[in-house]
C-alpha cells in the first residue's frame, strides 16, 4: 500500500496483501481534530452493502422531518425475495414497520429492506444527499434489486444458482467488466468521502442530530464483527457497516476508546478471490484498519499506545 500524497507518512500503515491481485484503499481520520491518514483513499471502489448507511441516513432524516413514519408498518412480499439475510431469506409475507426494516438494512445487511426503504425514499434522492454532504466521488445509482439484475445480466444467468455455477468460469478481463465490479457504474465512493460522511453523521453535521443518533446506534448494533471490531479490544467500541459482493470485501465504521477518543475508518478490498468464507481476508480489513487508527492515536492527546 502507498501513502496518499499530502498526508503524514506513517510506517505502520504499509501492508502486505495476502494474494496477487487483492487491492486495498484505506482512509481514517480522527472525528475530533480531522487529523488523517490513509493510502490509496482517493481511488474510486464499489460500496457495495456500504450503500445502505447513506441511505438509512435520508431515511432518518425524513423521519426527522415528517416526510415519512417511521412506525408505518409494511409488507415485505415474499416475491420480491432477494435472498440473504432478515426478511430478505424469509419464505412469506413480513410485516414490519419501516424503522424496524431500516435496522435490519444496517444489523444484518437485509436487501429486501434496503429495496424498500430506497422505494420509500428513492434512489435519486440518496444520490443528491451524498452531493448535499459533499461527498463529492460518490454515486448512488441502484438499488440491491437492481443490482441483482445486472449482476445477473452481465454473465448471461437467469437466476443466483446458475450465477454461481458461471461466475467461476469467467475470465478476468469479463469479470472486471461487470457493472457491480466497476464504481464509476455502480454504486461508487472513496474512503476518504466515507470517513467524511461518517464523521459528519458522529458530529450531527450530516441531518438533525435525532437523525444522525439514529442512525449512530443501528450501526453500533451490526451482527458482522468479523472486520474492524474484531481487530479491536473488547472496551474498544465499534459501530459499523460492511459491504459484500463477488470479489469485493468493504467496511466502514466509527472506532471509540474508552478515554474518548473516536475515529471513522473505511477499508475496501477487492480481490480476484470468490469464496464468502474467507476470513483471511476478513482479518486483514480489521488489520488494516487498526494500523490507520494507531497511526492516529495521540492526536487529540488519546493514549498513543494500545
Amino acid at each position: 500500500m502507498r501513502q496518499d500524497a499530502g498526508m503524514e507518512q506513517d510506517a505502520g500503515m504499509e501492508q502486505k496483501p495476502p494474494a496477487t491481485g487483492t487491492r486495498l484503499r484505506v482512509h481514517a481520520r480522527c472525528v475530533d481534530c480531522g487529523r488523517e491518514t490513509g493510502s490509496a483513499a482517493d481511488e474510486p471502489v464499489v460500496l457495495a452493502s456500504v450503500v445502505k448507511v447513506l441511505l438509512v441516513l435520508e431515511f432518518a432524516r425524513q423521519m426527522a422531518a415528517g416526510q415519512l413514519d417511521g412506525t408505518e408498518r409494511v409488507v415485505v412480499p415474499s416475491a420480491a425475495r432477494l435472498g440473504g439475510t432478515g426478511t430478505a431469506g424469509c419464505l412469506d409475507d413480513v410485516r414490519m414497520s419501516l424503522r424496524d426494516l431500516a435496522g435490519f438494512a444496517l444489523s444484518v445487511s437485509d436487501n429486501a429492506a434496503a429495496d424498500v426503504l430506497f422505494d420509500r425514499v428513492g434512489v435519486d434522492t440518496v444520490g443528491l444527499l451524498a452531493a448535499e454532504l459533499g461527498l463529492h466521488r460518490t454515486r448512488v445509482v441502484a438499488s440491491p434489486s437492481t443490482l441483482l439484475a445486472d449482476m445477473l445480466e452481465d454473465v448471461g444467468a437467469g437466476d443466483l444458482a446458475e450465477f454461481a455455477a458461471v461466475y467461476p468460469t469467467l475470465a478476468p478481463e469479463r469479470l472486471r467488466a461487470m457493472r457491480i465490479r466497476d464504481p464509476l457504474r455502480t454504486n461508487g465512493s472513496t474512503a476518504r468521502d466515507m470517513t467524511r460522511l461518517l464523521t459528519l453523521v458522529w458530529t450531527d453535521r450530516a441531518g438533525p442530530p435525532e437523525a444522525c443518533a439514529r442512525l449512530r446506534r443501528l450501526m453500533a448494533h451490526q451482527v458482522n464483527w468479523h472486520r474492524l471490531a474484531a481487530a479491536f479490544p473488547e472496551e474498544v467500541a465499534v459501530a459499523a457497516k460492511s459491504g459484500t459482493l463477488p470479489g469485493v470485501r468493504n467496511e466502514i465504521g466509527v472506532v471509540r476508546y474508552p478515554d474518548g477518543g473516536r475515529y471513522a475508518v473505511a477499508v475496501f478490498l477487492e480481490t480476484p478471490a470468490l469464496g464468502e468464507r474467507r476470513a483471511d481476508l476478513d482479518r486483514l480489513i480489521g488489520a488494516t484498519g487498526h494500523t490507520a487508527v494507531t497511526a492516529l492515536r495521540g492526536c487529540c492527546g488519546a493514549a498513543a499506545a494500545d
